[in-house]
């Protein structure tokens, strides 16, 4: 073991994906992570504080579906590191975790702190330096590995001689033509109208996998379910068509698509006609909104990074450079809402672990 820990690993970022990885390496080589903040702070805000830690999907293929940019190159990585894996992993450093009836796993604290606490504990033998690296000359280590997240800059891995993916916001709110102020706040199947436009569970994953198409562009939404407009105004003869609908949908919404077809809102529903009543339906089930742009800061996580196609999606070995690698949101990855950008982190740093391990005891 003595001699084994001569052998010098740099691990830059201090995120969920980098103190994965230096976690897995600690016991074998001497790991240092370097990060201009304080380690896992990226991961206190996760989940809204609860720490989303990852998905109830057990199937590896399955699970690489979630991954608008990605998903066959983490068919290897989540077949060496799954979600049973994950949970594995962090039972070891006690935490304890349950499934909400969405897939979502949490720990049973509820508290990303908690998280944070006993996975820097866990972290006993690495040390970490507080410095900012703009170049991997300057690392004295005999295995490099980059974890900087999809925010920060990529100055480093160009000069590494990588390809950077252009970042574009994923999983964001979006900014719309239409003017919803006047029902912002109101949340209609997922889809939460905002002063600037749209945002909600539903729109993050719209956003998501258009995070490469260009502005502007149409979306097109169903919000009449099942209902059977025609029976509803015969059964109400009496009822305002705005109270009617209210039945159906938030008032405030109703009111909005009424007034954007010229619809008094309390005319009664014995006085609406054939016409009136197609126009309502169609309006309902095809409610179009144009975007025009995604909401300035307001991305969660970003769409791009290292080139996957340079990478060794075996062992996270870049192609170009030996003895460096990658892990986490640095790579072209990004999944949808859920927990599966944290699990990318988990699988992708136990990946560069295991193939930094290997390649030493060849």
């Amino acid at each position: 073991m003595a001699q084994e820990l001569k052998y010098k690993v740099a691990v830059i970022g201090g995120g969920p994906a980098g103190c994965f990885c230096a976690y897995f390496l600690q016991d074998r080589f001497d790991v240092t992570v370097f990060d201009k903040k304080s380690p896992l702070l990226t991961l206190l805000p996760t989940g809204g504080g609860r720490c989303n830690l990852a998905h109830a999907e057990f199937d590896f293929k399955e699970l690489a579906k979630n991954y608008p940019r990605g998903e066959k190159f983490l068919y290897s990585v989540f077949s060496k590191f799954s979600t049973s894996d994950t949970l594995e992993a962090f039972k070891s450093m006690g935490v304890e975790t349950y499934t909400q009836e969405n897939g979502r796993i949490f720990p049973i604290s509820n508290s990303s702190k908690d998280v944070r606490e006993k996975f820097l504990k866990a972290l006993n033998r690495v040390k970490f330096v507080k410095k900012e690296i703009s170049d991997i000359d300057e690392l004295q280590a005999d295995y490099v590995v980059i974890a900087t997240g999809g925010h920060s800059s990529f100055e480093i891995i160009k000069n590494s001689g990588h390809t950077v993916v252009e970042p574009k916001p994923s999983l964001t709110g979006l900014v719309t033509k239409e003017d919803f102020s006047s029902i912002s706040g109101v949340c209609v199947d997922d889809v939460l109208f905002t002063h600037k436009g749209v945002s909600g569970p539903k729109i993050y994953e719209i956003s998501s996998v258009n995070a490469r198409k260009n502005f502007p562009y149409k979306l097109s939404f169903n919000f009449a379910g099942e209902i059977d407009l025609q029976t509803a105004l015969n059964s109400n003869p009496h009822k305002s068509i705005k109270n009617l609908m209210s039945e159906f949908v938030p008032k405030s919404f109703a009111e909005y698509v009424l007034k954007s077809l010229n619809i008094d809102a309390e005319r009664k529903c014995h006085a609406i006609d054939g016409k009136t009543r197609d126009k309502i339906l169609d309006k309902l089930k095809n409610f179009e909104i144009t975007v025009t742009d995604t909401v300035p800061d307001g991305e969660v996580v970003m769409a791009g990074g290292v080139k996957l196609d340079e990478v060794n999606p075996k062992t996270l070995e870049s192609k170009i450079v030996p003895n460096l690698y990658f892990c986490g949101e640095v790579l072209d990855i990004d999944g949808f809402c859920g927990g599966f950008n944290l699990q990318n982190c988990w699988s992708t740093g136990y990946v560069v672990a295991t193939g930094i391990i290997e390649q030493f005891t060849r």
